[in-house]
């Protein structure tokens, strides 16, 4: 049930039945030559609708607009800052309290978005003693890292993944690879440890580096039918994920 397609009556009612909502957070960035722009966004959202009416869960909208400064030099990337993706988090976070919910399960398509998510949830559960906030990321789900592990090992890389927009040809335009046939410099161990999170350097400094936006992914070895499965699977983890955590209290 995607909460724009309700009216208010049906929500005040949905209220009296069960207090969770499942948010997606994604971003608006490139995603090398074959990704789109929305990935981050719409894999979040695909995975949190399918868990949603596996589950009679409410669906918020999808927030798309996030912090994503290291790929601005990238045309169609729209970044906002920390500061004010944190206090938006912390408007839509307060106004779901006081109307009443009380489980709020963000699911994550976005390294970047994370430490703000955290920080958000720390500081809203501490002020609302009856408010429970979850953050998982589609690719925290067993299953799901399973299968990426099988259909791409390392070359899964950290940005333009095969993986997610393996997830986007499920419903979206399928670009053919381009440039993005050949695989990109692989990453070390030590450089995905370092960068992860989306710590990644100034703009024009990321774009030298990664010309093409893609940060050791071979974007090319996305198959529809992979995307399939991995919607599957993490549609399956999340549907279980997100009724274990309205079960708590």
């Amino acid at each position: 049930m995607h909460l724009h397609h309700c009216t208010w009556l049906e929500i005040a009612n949905y209220l009296q039945q069960q207090t969770g909502i499942i948010i997606p957070t994604g971003s608006t960035e490139q995603h090398g030559p074959m990704g789109l722009i929305g990935t981050d966004a719409l894999c979040a959202e695909l995975i949190a609708a399918g868990a949603a009416e596996q589950a009679n869960a409410l669906l918020a909208p999808t927030l798309a607009y996030t912090p994503a400064a290291f790929n601005s030099a990238f045309p169609g990337t729209i970044s906002v800052s920390v500061a004010l993706f944190t206090e938006l988090l912390h408007e839509i976070i307060t106004g779901l309290a006081q109307q009443g919910f009380r489980h709020l399960y963000f699911l994550n398509g976005h390294g970047a978005n994370l430490a703000p998510l955290h920080h958000c949830a720390a500081v809203q559960t501490a002020k609302h003693p009856n408010l429970a906030i979850r953050i998982r990321s589609w690719w925290d789900f067993a299953a799901v890292n399973a299968l990426r592990e099988r259909y791409y090992g390392t070359w899964e890389g950290m940005h333009a993944t095969p993986s997610e927009i393996a997830l986007t040809q499920t419903q979206y335009r399928r670009i053919a690879p381009g440039t993005a046939s050949e695989p990109p410099e692989p990453l070390s161990p030590a450089y995905i440890k370092a960068h992860a999170g989306d710590k990644h350097g100034r703009p024009a400094q990321h774009r030298k580096q990664f010309p093409d936006g893609r940060v050791g992914s071979h974007s090319a070895l996305a198959r529809p039918e992979h995307g399939e499965a991995l919607l599957a699977a993490a549609v399956t983890a999340l549907t279980a994920d997100y009724q274990q955590f309205i079960a708590l209290r």
